[in-house]
């Protein structure tokens, strides 16, 4: 959805990949190693699969597509040494800086680095921190059901409604200049377990469905797609009470 020509080497911004319909099959960071070298980050698709799909678009011989086996995702809720889009780049080891608003965070991929061992707590916490900024994290059920617009890609930069020659981009461009998108992304918050798919609910009224959702430190957070000027009080989703809170900015690259 975004320029990979446009981006400047040593740099990283969001993107994605769409239908011809233009709905989202999923969401990545984009990294320009050097002149020679982009990396996909996937943030829940397959990458074989992904990787699959891709090279039945290939059109040059010296165009490969692999997925990096020997390559580790290790985060931390802390400051390190990449700045907002540019990368952090030394020998075998890659730094994004995944700060927000909420704080800061650094994601480090690694081919030699000692990987920690699996820590749900804190998997549930770095995605809660996404969700809060607004940025979706798609299961394969939600896969293919959006468009960037409704998913609110806008506030992230991770589309372009100028760049021609992507899957869908006539509907993305021609939704944007016609103004006709009608639903948005809004953050959530329950006591109660959610789940992507479920529908949000205002007084008996159908408003829309749960993308994500996650539970984290005794509370439940998630995305929902709802009509722009859908009330803020009195939701519900399967039973549960919902309350609405003002997404964080900082995410965007």
């Amino acid at each position: 959805m975004s320029d990979a020509k446009a981006l400047v080497a040593g740099h990283w911004q969001w993107s994605g990949w769409l239908t011809p319909k233009g709905r989202v099959i999923a969401l990545f960071a984009l990294l320009k190693i050097d002149e020679e070298n982009v990396w996909l980050l996937l943030q829940d698709a397959d990458p074989a699969e992904f990787a699959a799909r891709l090279r039945k678009f290939l059109f040059r011989s010296k165009t490969a597509i692999a997925v990096r086996e020997d390559l580790h995702a290790i985060g931390s809720f802390a400051t390190g040494a990449a700045r907002g889009a540019a990368l952090a780049i030394d020998a075998d080891e890659v730094e994004l800086d995944m700060s927000g608003a909420a704080g800061a965070r650094t994601l480090r991929l690694s081919a030699s680095a000692t990987i920690p061992d699996a820590d749900a707590e804190a998997l549930a916490r770095w995605t809660a921190f996404d969700l809060a900024h607004g940025l979706p994290r798609l299961p394969a059920s939600q896969s293919e059901q959006w468009t960037p617009q409704q998913l609110s890609l806008d506030r992230l930069r991770a589309y372009s409604v100028k760049k021609g020659c992507y899957p869908g981009q006539e509907i993305v461009a021609r939704t944007h200049f016609l103004g006709q998108a009608k639903r948005g992304l809004v953050l959530l918050e329950s006591e109660r377990p959610l789940a992507p798919g479920a529908q949000v609910e205002h007084e008996g009224k159908a408003l829309g469905s749960i993308v994500s959702a996650v539970q984290a430190e005794s509370r439940t957070l998630a995305l929902a797609v709802l009509p722009l000027d859908a009330p803020t009080a009195a939701l519900h989703a399967d039973g549960a009470a919902l309350r609405a809170l003002a997404l964080s900015e900082g995410l965007a690259r």
